[in-house]
């Protein structure tokens, strides 16, 4: 929370002191807008946004929320189906001013404090692995052939997925697939390996 200054807006200090952070997410694909963050611990939640299959998009340091003399910029807003949620990453037991909840709901939004992440989990770690590829695109014919295959056998192993690629870089398309949500795989159990199941998407 900062103290409103007439030389320059809180959200426009946040979105500046972000951007000289250093914490960088060079590819997002549901993030609206450029990904900023104030710290680590922002930038590490924003990793796991792009995963989370309830989340249809987000954007960072949306905007600001005034009370008097205070303001507050959160860390995100994130668009669940029909819901929007303002969030700020942090320990929930730092404690939050009641009224920052209260104006984000006078502007129609639901308020949050989310734990940070645990870096050591395996949904961080292979989120971060399939993040490498968000700029990759899968071509359409082998999109087509891994789908068929999904159609005739139900699941296959990664091993068995990346024999499906006749156009691109099997990794980078099988990775693509799952950022696009046409495939599935479970990102909590292990690490990403060969013996990994893969599956259609269902909603």
């Amino acid at each position: 929370m900062t103290k409103i200054r007439k030389c320059q807006s809180p959200l426009v200090a946040a979105r500046g002191q972000a951007a000289a952070s250093g914490f960088k997410l060079h590819a997002a694909l549901r993030c609206l807008g450029q990904p900023l963050f104030r710290g680590k611990t922002a930038f590490e939640f924003a990793v796991l946004l792009e995963i989370n299959r309830e989340v249809t998009n987000w954007s960072c340091l949306p905007l600001e929320l005034q009370a008097g003399p205070q303001a507050h910029v959160p860390d995100f807003l994130v668009f669940k189906g029909d819901q929007a949620f303002l969030i700020d990453v942090r320990d929930a037991n730092s404690g939050t001013p009641s009224w920052i909840a209260d104006r984000a709901r006078a502007a129609g939004y639901q308020y949050s404090v989310a734990d940070p992440v645990d870096p050591q989990s395996f949904r961080y770690r292979n989120a971060r692995d399939l993040l490498r590829y968000a700029r990759w695109t899968c071509p359409l014919g082998d999109r087509v052939r891994l789908l068929a295959a999904f159609d005739e056998h139900g699941s296959l192993t990664i091993s068995e997925c990346l024999t499906a690629f006749r156009e691109t870089n099997p990794m980078a398309g099988l990775a693509s697939l799952i950022l696009h949500r046409f495939v599935d795989v479970d990102l909590d159990e292990a690490i990403l390996g060969p013996e990994t199941r893969v599956k259609r998407w269902r909603d």
